[in-house]
């Protein structure tokens, strides 16, 4: 059975709707009269919201894709069905911090992060060797008061040309307009580098130090245009003293702000996260 899944085209069918009953067995049943062989089948229902979220990765099943518009209909689907091993393009902008960057492009590099960068954007020049070392084009867009919205639509120009499923903020310190925001909706994802929603706003670290936290941590969610409040994606901790300084909460929180980030965008690229409202649901 593990040289069937090994050597199999795996696909991925990720869909939410409203909740009721039969949704799964209309699903894995189609699946199973098609030939499909299910991997790997998580769902949830929401009862607060009264949604359903599945995702499913199978083999086989020739014929489903055309049967999968009918089982859509009849239960309000919104759906997406692709090959498990469709890498998402995307587009990285970051400014002069480079951890969140050289994070990503690492890991795709190495095989382990299922990405295809297609362009990194900046409003400075700083980190442009980085980007090109690693054979990603670098895109220098500076921006200011009165530039801001002429850089926005050339970004917004260069993701759509790129033909990018997404944007990362790999620490990107522009504050985005709401009609750029809600152009890529659910397609942008943001690295704070704060345990949210504490500590929002400039200098979070000296923030955190001030008030003598003892656990300091990450946060990556999707960007809406309430600063800092989008769906909430991963996030993670780790435990500090009275004997960290505020330089030291820096470095520890670059370490996580960067591990965080990556399993975000992982996940995207994996199809296992889906909008919940203000949450997100996550297949792990």
């Amino acid at each position: 059975m593990s040289g069937l899944i090994a050597g199999a085209d795996i696909s991925v069918l990720t869909f939410t709707c409203q909740d009721r009953r039969g949704i799964v067995a209309a699903v894995t049943g189609e699946l199973a009269d098609c030939g499909g062989f299910i991997v790997d089948s998580q769902q949830y229902a929401d009862t607060d919201s009264d949604r359903f979220f599945m995702r499913v990765a199978f083999t086989d099943g020739a014929g489903f894709a055309d049967r999968l518009p009918v089982i859509a209909d009849r239960f309000g689907f919104d759906w997406s069905l692709c090959a498990a091993s469709a890498k998402p393009r995307v587009v990285i902008a970051c400014s002069t911090t480079s951890h969140c960057l050289n994070a990503l492009l690492h890991r795709w590099s190495t095989g382990t992060l299922a990405i295809e960068p297609v362009a990194v954007v900046s409003n400075h020049d700083v980190l442009r060797d980085l980007a090109e070392w690693h054979g990603v084009p670098f895109h220098h867009l500076p921006v200011d008061a009165v530039t801001r919205a002429d850089q926005e639509r050339a970004l917004l120009d260069l993701y759509r040309g790129a033909g990018a499923e997404l944007l990362v903020l790999a620490r990107y310190m522009q504050i985005l307009s709401p009609a750029f925001v809600d152009a890529l909706a659910g397609r942008c994802i943001n690295i704070h580098h704060s345990f949210l929603p504490s500590f929002k706003g400039a200098r979070p670290y000296h923030q955190a130090h001030a008030r003598g936290v003892k656990l300091i941590g990450a946060t990556a969610h999707f960007v809406t245009s309430d600063l800092d409040e989008g769906p909430i994606i991963e996030q993670a901790v780790e435990r500090v003293d009275h004997r960290a300084s505020a330089n030291d909460l820096v470095a520890t929180g670059r370490d996580i702000e960067a591990q965080v980030l990556a399993r975000a965008v992982g996940w995207f690229a994996e199809r296992r996260i889906l909008l919940n409202g203000a949450r997100t649901v996550v297949f792990r």
